[in-house]
This record gives C-alpha cells, sequence and structure tokens, in this order.
C-alpha cells in the first residue's frame, strides 16, 4: 500500500471536522458550545450532517469530543461500550439518573470504560479547550444514544425535538418532524427503574486505569487495558492496549482485521511496505487487515499510543 492509499486512512488532529448540532442539548445552555466527531463508523450523531472521516468497518466506532471550559454533555446511556480517554484538558463524569450517583476526575492519558446501561454525562474542567477520544462498540454503535427524560425536555424548551428516527429538528429554524414520524418517545419511571445507580467505589475500581500507572505497566510489553485478561476486565467486542517507547517494537507485524492507532504523547513513526508516516497525539490511523507495519517513536521523551482491535466477541454490554 503506498502512502497515498494509507493517507486516506489516517485523521490528523487538525483536519478534524466538527458538528457543533451533533445531539439533542445542542442548544441547552452550558452544552451548547461542544463539538463532536466522526473519525471512523457513522457513530451516534443524531444531525444529519455529521462529518464521518473514515466509513470503513471496524467492528466499532472511534469518535471525539471537544469541548470549552464548563461545557457539559448531557446525561445519556449507550446499549454497547463507550471508552473515552483524555487527549487534553481535565475532565469530571458523572453518573446517575440525575448525574449524582457518582463521578471521577480523569486527565491526560486516562481511560474509562463507562458501563453500559447506566446514565452518563462529562464536563471540562480544566482551564482550556479540551479534547476526548471516544471508542464505541459495534459498528451501529448500539444504534444511538437513550437521553434521560429531563434531557429531551430541557431541549424542546430550547427549540430541539428528537424524531423517533433518531433524527433532529430545530424548530427555531421552522424544522418540524416529517410525516408519519412521531417524537422520540421518553422514558417512564418503570423504564428508569432498569438503569443502575453505581457508586465511585463500585465504577472506578473496575472502569477506570490511569495513565501513568499504565507506563509503569507496559514497561516490558504493552499493556492490555480492556480485554478479557485486561487490566479493565471486559469484552465488549474489541481489546484495547496501551504501548510505550519501552514496549514498542520495530518489528513488523499483522492483524487479521483493520485496528487503530491512537497516540497519547510523542511522535510515532508507522512503517509499512510502501511507506511510513509520522503520527501526533490526536491523529487516528487505521491499519489494514494483513498489512505487516510497526510503530517507534520518532523522536526521544515521553511516548504513549492506544492501539484498538475488534474480538469476534459481540458488540455488547460491560461484565467487568
Amino acid at each position: 500500500m503506498n502512502a497515498q492509499e494509507m493517507a486516506a486512512r489516517i485523521v490528523r488532529y487538525g483536519e478534524l471536522q466538527p458538528c457543533r448540532t451533533a445531539f439533542i442539548d445542542a442548544h441547552t445552555p452550558g452544552s451548547d458550545r461542544k463539538e463532536n466527531f466522526t473519525i471512523i463508523g457513522g457513530g451516534v450523531s443524531e444531525a444529519a450532517d455529521q462529518h464521518v472521516h473514515i466509513t470503513i468497518p471496524h467492528g466499532f466506532n472511534i469518535g471525539a469530543a471537544g469541548q470549552p471550559p464548563k461545557c457539559r454533555n448531557s446525561l445519556h446511556s449507550h446499549r454497547t461500550a463507550e471508552v473515552f480517554f483524555v487527549l487534553s484538558g481535565r475532565w469530571r463524569f458523572f453518573w446517575g439518573r440525575r448525574g449524582d450517583a457518582g463521578s471521577v476526575v480523569l486527565e491526560e492519558g486516562d481511560i474509562f470504560n463507562i458501563p453500559t446501561g447506566i446514565f452518563r454525562g462529562f464536563e471540562n474542567i480544566g482551564t482550556d479547550y479540551g479534547m476526548i477520544m471516544a471508542i464505541l462498540g459495534g459498528d451501529d454503535a448500539g444504534g444511538g444514544v437513550i437521553w434521560a427524560p429531563q434531557v429531551i425536555e430541557d431541549a424542546r424548551a430550547h427549540g430541539l425535538v428528537l424524531g423517533a428516527n433518531g433524527r433532529l429538528y430545530d424548530t427555531a429554524k421552522g424544522e418540524s418532524l416529517p410525516e408519519g414520524v412521531g417524537p422520540m418517545p421518553v422514558l417512564g419511571e418503570k423504564e428508569l427503574e432498569a438503569f443502575p445507580e453505581p457508586t465511585a467505589a463500585e465504577v472506578v475500581p473496575n472502569y477506570v486505569a490511569r495513565y501513568w500507572d499504565l507506563v509503569a505497566l507496559a514497561e516490558k510489553r504493552p499493556a492490555r487495558v480492556i480485554g478479557e485478561t485486561g487490566i479493565l476486565r471486559d469484552r465488549p467486542g474489541f481489546e484495547v492496549d496501551f504501548v510505550t517507547r519501552d514496549s514498542a517494537s520495530a518489528t513488523p507485524h499483522s492483524h487479521d482485521r483493520p485496528s487503530v492507532l491512537m497516540p497519547v504523547r510523542g511522535h510515532w513513526r508507522v512503517s509499512w511496505e510502501g511507506g511510513a508516516t509520522v503520527l501526533a497525539p490526536g491523529d487516528t490511523m487505521s491499519v489494514p487487515g494483513g498489512l505487516d507495519h510497526a510503530a517507534v517513536p520518532a523522536m526521544t521523551g515521553e511516548a504513549a499510543l492506544y492501539h484498538v482491535i475488534a474480538t469476534d466477541d459481540p458488540a455488547g454490554a460491560t461484565w467487568a
């Protein structure tokens, strides 16, 4: 594969195309300045004009959320795994029906395999624009987002209506639900009882891994972060490894399916028969299945990246 062909499988941080109306809370004060990025796969955006950078199926989706300080993403849930790692900034993740069951603060490089079936949200509590990268289970990312009832109600008060077809309609722009399409039903109290309210003591030890702990664990070989034998034990339909300078190998290798490289720190030289490129933090690279390649730090200094690959497990609920 030549460099030009591979370039179509690389999304540079500086070339990411945001959508500012991706979700139902896009007009709700406190959430109206967030940006959504769909990097690999269709994602879960509710906006028809969301740009998708790479459409090749991988068995999972890669996305990102960028937010200025004090901006938050509203409470929602997913049917498949949702994993975040912090690329930049300082973030507070919170969960529960009202967002008060528990919370955790994550910093650059930290990763959170959020349990499925709970309402979750997050906010940038840093002092500058921040970015978190996301991995969503399944090619269809579980069929969309489940919103807490108050989020749908707040959005309606600010002109946005979510149709039962999963699409947003902005009444302030004169849009209305198409004929035959009703509004997205709001969950009733009986349905809400199925959403757990775990404490931080139950969530953090089993679903959060800290960057500097992973650096120590990846001293000799890449650390399996998410997987059946991972630090965060799970089988969500994909595995996540953490690679550092000490555990990187210049020996070419290949996988039987596409894999994804996502640098966190430092610059990484990825080489393959036919070309080479250098990735920086925030870049995302899809490596074709069957292609021999190697990734090693391109410069001195700290270097770390996350590696993601699908497994034969079906995309589903977390089970840690």
